[in-house]
Order: C-alpha cells, then structure tokens, then sequence
C-alpha cells in the first residue's frame, strides 16, 4: 500500500512539473508577444525568403493582379530588408500573405483596412489573437498550397486501404487471444513490429509531406480557435471551418507539434496503428473535395495576420499616413527611406520626368529609391512613409544595383540595358508606369552615355508614364531642359570639417562639384590634384581635353 501511494505521488508531481513548465511557457509566449508590439520585428524570425517565393508564385496561380514587383526592383530597394521591419507575424500563413501584398497587388485596392482599424483599439483581443498564431509557428517550405492546387499523387505514401489493414491487424490480435491465445498473440506481436518499423521507415522517407501534413491540419485548429472570437472576418473563417472541421476528428494524428516527450510517446503508439497514415490520406481526400473553403480559410488567416503585421509597422516606423489615389503623378509631403537611421525627409513634386544630380553621397540615390518605396508601400499595405501622399496608381520599376553576369556572359553595359529595357517594354504597353534609374548608363563612355541617355529619356516623354533618373552627367540637365525638371542635391566642402551634406533636395541642377576638392582632403600628392584642376579649367573654357604633355626626363 506505502509502495503504491509514493507511486501515485511521484506520477502526480512529474504531471504537476509538466503542467507547471506548460504554464511557464505559455506565459513567457505571452509576455514576448506583448513586448514585441509596438517595436521593429527581430530579422530572425524563421522565415526564408526561398520559401515564402515559392509560395508566392503558387498564388499565383489563384489570383490575378494589376502589378507585381519583379525581381530586379525587389532587390534594387531592399525590400527584403523591409518586408522584415514589417513582419510582425507569428506563422508561415502570416508570413506568405504579407510577402506576396508586397508582390502582387491591384491598384488602389485597400482590403486590410477594416481589420486594421478593428484591432487598433482592441489590444487584449489583439494579442489573443497573436497566441493563437503564436502557438501554430511556422514551417519553412511548408507545400500546403501544393496540397491545395493539386491532385497529390499518393503513390509515394502507398495505399489508404493497405494502411487501414495493416492498422486494423493489432487490434484484430488482440481479439482473438480469446479464442485462438497462440495465433492471436502471434497475429497482435507481429503486426505491431511490422507497423513500426514500416512506419520509421516511412516516415524518414515522408518525413517533409508528414511535417506539412501537420502543420495544415494544425491550422485548421487553429481557425476553430480563431472563429470564435468576434472578427470582421468571422463569416468567412466560419464557413471554411465548417466544411473542414471533419478534418480536426482523424487528423488527431498530426495535432502538436510531435516534439515533446508526451508527443513522441503520443506518436509512436499511433504509429504501431499506423493512424498517422491513415489520417494523411483522409486529410488529403477531404482537401481534395473542399479546396475552395481550405484557400479561403488560409486567406482569411493571412489577412489577420497581414493586417495586425501593418498596423505595428505603423506603430513603429515612425510618421506615416494613408496615401490618396488620384490622376496626376506624385506628390508627398515629408517623405523618407524606411531603412535610414534618422532620415531627412523630403517632398516630392513629381508631374513630369525629373533628373536629379548632386555628387557622391549627397542623398540623391536614397531619395530616388525612397520615392520608389513608397510608391510600393502605398499600393500595396496602403501606408506611406510621409506626412501626405498622393498617387495616380501604376507599375513600379528600377533599374539600380546593375551587376555583370559571369554565367550568361554580360558584361556590366550588357546587363544594364538589359535591365533598362525591360522597363522600356513596360512603358510601352501604354500603362502608367514609374520608372527609377540610378546612374543611367554608367557603364560605357561618356559620350555614348550623353546621347543615348538622353534618347532614352526623350521617348519616355511621349508615354504615359514617369521617369526619375540620377545622373553624374550636367550635360543630361542641358540636354533635356525643355523636358524634364531638374532637382538636385549639395554639399559643402571645408578644410576644416571636410565634407558635410544636408541631404535636403534643391530645385534644378547641381552647381558644384566635389571630387577634386575630396582628393585634396584625402591628401593626394599635389601634382595631381594642380593637374586634374589645370585640365577642367581647359574643358570647361575649349569644351576639348589638352593633350598631357610628356613626363620631363
């Protein structure tokens, strides 16, 4: 009797430990989810962008867009390095629904906006909200899109009926102990060691198809979980949990995470039944025939996500607003660049093609790229970084950070034409486009640049369309005087303090230079820096170089 009751009193503290640290857990899930409002998501936050492309592109599949950033503008603005600011989001469903808003979009479309102002001012619902997520996780490379647009071929997990025969035989054997001790005994033992080691052999070969089998019937928990609580999209989430609630009863198998000791314990018996299989082909089949209701519950849940992800952004970017959509270019007040630690911000006046100049350094390149930005930004989350914003909605194109291409053979002038043309093709399919170029055909000589560039830039001028283009070349804001307007950006250059910029952008071209005078204050030897003057000066006054005369001696 003593041997039994320090039994049962050791069995209920191990489960009041485990019940503890499940407590303890959960609370610290709580406590990071309310830190974390309000602030710049970490980076690391388990999502490979590999990932989140490929289920992009599978979406798609299942949606039509008027715009998509393609992969040149994607990386020429860091947007990579934005979408992380932005994503405050807590599972992979979240995390592909934000990527692919700030992929894909249809002009000024703003289907967020109901939910975000819905949760600003509910933080305690907000943050339940947030748990529930939380505790769903992510799941890098998760193929529930795949398991959703297509007929999964289930020759690689093998046969359902073969499964549940298989599962059935332990049970079978167990029955006839009674009548036959001998056979059923034989028939219970050798089915159970069968069914485990065909399902360590099947679930190391199957190991990702089970994981995301998991990770979508865990969604669907979680959308049961979601539904009731008072949402805007609650109908939506109801309809599609209704259709697949069928799913939560067999697909038991895959509910937790199969990581802790009670679910290896857990698993393993369903394994000697082979209930995991069994579940994953009727998972499958019941996805098969509600795959409507199963894309819409994974839209529905990636829009709270998306929604709760922009709001923090707003919170803590710093000042924003929602842009207006209107004819007739851009204008914004105060607008800056997200990934600039104190930024200056500048207006934008942007009705015409505009060329900007100003040396290294000086702040044009981050001006150009934070214009572009908010132009994705405001059509796609529907915030601007500015005080005001207001755009006619169109295509979003750069061509900024031109690389030479060793594998196909370009060299840096190849690459870069070609990646001006495409934004060529684009304008001339008569859609309004908006169109950045930093250093516009820097790659070949001076006077080919002068002239091709501004070739390039008289033919925009009779599309509908908008160019900013950032140039070295003063010749350029001659040139196209009568066509573009002119911006530029300045600096002063003192021996004392060196160089110093505002970062604050002045109308028409630039009036100075200020390569020659940073040779001097990086102590170049003297005589190159008289001789580089001496030949400026001849330039400038001939409009031709002088010959160099031949070193003495």
């Amino acid at each position: 009797m003593k041997e039994i009751t320090i039994i049962i009193g050791f069995a209920l503290l191990i489960f009041l430990v485990l019940f503890s640290i499940d407590l303890w857990s959960k609370y610290k899930l709580k406590q990071r989810i309310h830190d974390a409002w309000g602030e710049i998501p970490d980076y690391d936050r388990n999502d490979r962008e590999e990932s989140l492309i490929t289920a992009w592109k599978i979406t798609k599949q299942l949606q039509d867009w008027d715009s998509e950033i393609d992969d040149a503008t994607w990386h020429d603005l860091d947007m990579l390095e934005i979408f992380q600011q932005i994503n405050l989001t807590y599972s992979s469903i979240g995390a592909e629904s934000l990527y692919q808003r700030l992929r894909s979009f249809k002009f000024a479309q703003n289907d967020l906006e109901e939910l975000i102002n819905f949760f600003e001012n509910q933080p305690e619902l907000r943050e339940k909200i947030q748990y529930q997520f939380a505790r769903l996780g992510k799941l890098d490379n998760n193929l529930i899109k795949n398991y959703l647009l297509q007929e999964h071929s289930y020759s690689s997990t093998g046969s359902f009926w073969f499964y549940l025969i298989m599962g059935m035989l332990p049970i079978a054997g167990l029955f006839w102990t009674a009548i036959a001790p001998s056979i059923g005994l034989l028939v219970l033992v050798g089915s159970l060691c069968f069914n485990t080691i065909l399902s360590m052999i099947k679930k190391n070969s199957l190991e990702r198809e089970l994981a995301s089998m998991r990770y979508l019937v865990n969604s669907v928990y979680t959308a049961k979980k979601l539904q009731k609580f008072s949402l805007p999209s609650q109908s939506q989430l109801a309809a599609s949990v209704t259709a697949l609630k069928s799913i939560t009863r067999v697909g038991f198998a895959f509910k937790g995470q199969g990581v802790g000791e009670a679910d290896v314990i857990v698993e393993s018996i369903m394994m000697c039944f082979m209930i995991p299989f069994i579940s994953y082909h009727f998972v499958q089949r019941k996805l098969r025939n509600h795959k409507k209701e199963a894309l819409q519950l994974w839209e529905a849940m990636g829009d709270l996500e998306s929604a709760l992800a922009v709001l923090n952004f707003r919170l803590a970017i710093g000042p924003t607003c929602r842009p207006e959509f209107k004819d007739g270019g851009i204008t914004a007040e105060e607008c800056y660049h997200p990934l600039v630690g104190d930024p200056v911000p500048n207006p934008v006046m942007w009705q015409k093609n505009t060329l900007i100049s100003g040396s290294n350094a000086s702040g044009k390149s981050t001006y150009v790229k934070s214009i572009a930005i908010n132009c994705i930004l405001a059509q796609t989350i529907h915030t601007a970084l500015a005080e005001s914003f207001i755009m006619e909605p169109g295509h979003v194109l750069t061509s900024m950070a031109v690389e030479d291409n060793v594998i196909e053979g370009d060299s840096y002038f190849i690459a870069e034409i070609k990646s001006i043309k495409r934004l060529l093709n684009q304008v001339a399919d008569q859609e309004r486009c908006y169109c950045f170029i930093d250093e516009i055909l820097r790659g070949t000589n001076t006077v080919e640049r002068i002239a091709a560039s501004a070739s390039i830039v008289h033919w925009l001028y009779n599309y509908n369309s908008l160019a900013f283009i950032a140039t070295h070349d003063i010749e350029l804001t001659e040139i196209l005087r009568n066509e573009c307007r002119n911006l530029h950006f300045s600096e002063k250059i003192t021996s004392e303090e060196g160089i110093a910029f505002d970062y604050l952008v002045k109308e028409g071209p630039t009036t100075t230079r200020n390569a020659l005078r940073l040779l001097e204050i990086m102590d170049y030897p003297a005589s190159i820096t008289k001789q580089a003057q001496m030949e400026l000066a001849t330039f400038e006054k001939n409009r031709s170089w002088a010959i160099f005369p031949l070193p003495e001696g």
